[in-house]
């Protein structure tokens, strides 16, 4: 009989492990693969961004997936103790840009050494490759887990700390979800969040601009009246099969959202390359560059105004040929230009599965978990943490601050439920 089980070795399983152990608890710790924290691993390009120092208010809005469920979870464990828990097991961070934090060593591999010294110290026993079929349940209390083999191990709380359904190559395949709902729990519909985005445009297709990157541009996602619903300034990227790169993951979810709301797969898009210049200074600047030589191709005076392959396509919309020149230019077309240089739209129709999503949305309703604890408001004893539940922020330390923050109160908490049981 152990007082907490965790389940799921990633950033959410360790925290609440070391959470409920600090506090008292005979822990074990159950991971279905060979190794702990390979979710860790990949994090941050394998640096492990292990947290966001943003203020508390800026870091929820940066949390846009239930965001503010977490107030309660940050007023017992923020950010900022996140921190200074690495800095006592001897992993010193350093800020970066837009507040993430990363290990002065560049590796993940030493926070997870880190994470796993600890719970090593704390006696906290491991199970590796081993695969839970289900959970036990007496009386509306969970009791243990039955393992795949058949053995049963019984407890008196269990977290669950597994993941959603995205990188599945680290383990999460979204097992959670069915022990979640066997439990009487709500799913939210799932989907991918941070997520390259497809689109079937001829451009995309004849991949006139793959491999193109856009740096400081505004993306927006449009609704069916052209509104913008949302507008994310960062880097772009054109692929073969649609557009990646920062902007495009922060705008995936709203695309999705979109599509759910007009019932259809087309969402238009668009792309402002000079965010902090207005129309008239942009026209202002082409007209004096193409004055200048005003006999030579207008490609030819713009190529380094504009990227090359991105200048080019624009020509072509508005219709002004290799050969065309300043003298022998229709005010119009150069107004036209201007214009696609602000507002180039386009459309998407999705994004790539949810198995290549960085983060899942959806998940475990959060209106049936005590935003105070973790806990159930089902199930005596259950506890959820980390990506399983219902909430999904942008890349950049969202979503592990949100999954280190989740396990440790969990982890706290079960911790004091053990006792009083």
């Amino acid at each position: 009989m152990y007082d907490c089980i965790v389940i799921g070795g990633g950033p959410a399983g360790l925290m609440a492990s070391i959470a409920a152990a600090e506090h008292g608890a005979n822990v074990l710790l159950i991971e279905k693969g060979n190794r702990l924290g390979r979710k860790l691993a990949i994090s941050g390009g394998g640096r492990c961004n292990v947290t966001n120092r943003m203020p508390i208010n800026e870091l929820i809005q940066h949390i846009p997936g239930n965001g503010k469920f977490l107030y309660s979870a940050f007023s017992i464990f923020n950010n900022e103790d996140i921190i200074h828990m690495f800095n006592k097991m001897g992993i010193t961070l350093k800020e970066e840009d837009h507040g993430r934090m990363f290990p002065v060593t560049d590796k993940a591999q030493s926070v997870i050494d880190a994470l796993i010294n600890k719970i090593n110290s704390l006696r906290i026993k491991i199970m590796l490759q081993s695969p839970v079929k289900s959970l036990l349940f007496q009386d509306n209390q969970v009791t243990g887990l039955e393992f795949k083999n058949g053995e049963r191990i019984h407890s008196k709380t269990v977290i669950l700390a597994v993941g959603g359904k995205s990188v599945p190559q680290t383990g999460s395949t979204g097992d959670g979800y069915e022990w979640a709902k066997e439990a009487g729990h709500t799913i939210t519909d799932l989907y991918p969040t941070e997520v390259p985005l497809i689109s079937n445009e001829s451009f995309i297709k004849q991949k006139k601009l793959q491999g193109l990157a856009l740096r400081d541009v505004s993306l927006s996602v449009l609704n069916e009246k052209e509104k913008v619903i949302v507008t994310h300034r960062m880097d772009l990227l054109f692929t073969h099969f649609g557009i990646s790169g920062p902007a495009a993951l922060r705008c995936s979810q709203f695309v999705i959202k979109q599509q759910r709301k007009i019932k259809k797969d087309n969402v238009t898009m668009r792309i402002d390359l000079f965010p902090d210049k207005k129309e008239e200074q942009i026209s202002n600047e082409i007209e004096e560059s193409l004055k200048l030589e005003p006999k030579k191709s207008i490609k030819n005076v713009l190529k380094g105004y504009l990227p090359e392959r991105y200048l080019l396509l624009l020509l072509e919309q508005v219709e002004i040929y290799d050969n065309t020149s300043y003298s022998s230019l229709h005010k119009n077309k150069l107004l036209s230009l201007v214009k696609l240089i602000k507002e180039f739209t386009f459309q998407v129709q999705g994004t790539l599965p949810i198995e290549q999503a960085f983060i899942t949305g959806g998940g475990v309703s959060i209106k049936e978990i005590d935003p105070k604890s973790m806990s159930s408001k089902l199930i005596n004893g259950l506890y959820f943490s980390g990506e399983l539940i219902d909430i999904h922020g942008y890349t950049g330390g969202f979503n592990i601050t949100a999954a280190f923050v989740t396990g440790y109160v969990a982890g706290m908490n079960a911790a004091k439920e053990s006792r009083k049981r």
